[in-house]
């Protein structure tokens, strides 16, 4: 598959979405839709050409049970307007991958103390984002090594008013945290 800077991509093995931004020797980089970016070896992409919106308003519906649920959904739309039942369990968290070769394009002329600084700091911007955006939950990936990137962000994490979790293990192993956000109900 031929890659282009500006195509969208998806990624085959990972729900991530984002714009190519730069194509190197063996690895094609990504900005997600998230504004992170990521690389990838090209057989890990793949380019999305057409929408999901768009490729399902032409085809064949035969399916008597969606169809009966289109009806549905047609007649729902004259009905007033409720605000969404979904639970913070229903969504799925936003995942900020706090290794640092994600955050920075080198790591040149940093010290330690500036790579915690940048992850650190990037943990803030997300964490306040999820709030300002009423996200129920984020999980930080932050990786095993020696536990100074964990420990200082739960230190960061005590300024907010939420619970800090240890995320799934069946999905991100040892190094991850997960934090559910507690929300003031709207006004």
């Amino acid at each position: 598959m031929e890659f282009k800077i500006g195509d969208t991509v998806a990624v085959l093995d990972d729900v991530i979405k984002g714009k190519v931004i730069a194509i190197k020797k063996n690895a094609i980089s990504i900005e997600s839709t998230d504004g992170f970016s990521f690389d990838f070896l090209p057989n890990e992409l793949v380019i999305i050409k057409e929408s999901q919106f768009e490729l399902s308003k032409y085809s064949d519906i035969a399916d008597e049970n969606l169809l009966e649920k289109i009806n549905e959904t047609s007649n729902k739309r004259n009905a007033p307007k409720f605000k969404s039942s979904l639970k913070p369990d229903d969504v799925p968290p936003m995942e900020v991958d706090l290794h640092i070769h994600q955050l920075t394009k080198s790591t040149r002329n940093m010290d330690n103390y500036d790579m915690l600084n940048l992850q650190i700091e990037t943990a803030k911007h997300k964490i306040e984002y999820a709030i300002r955006n009423r996200i129920p939950k984020v999980v930080f990936i932050h990786g095993v090594g020696a536990g100074v990137l964990k420990t200082e962000l739960e230190f960061l994490l005590k300024n907010y008013h939420v619970d800090v979790y240890a995320a799934s293990f069946k999905k991100y192993g040892l190094g991850a945290t997960e934090v559910y956000i507690y929300q003031n109900p709207k006004k």
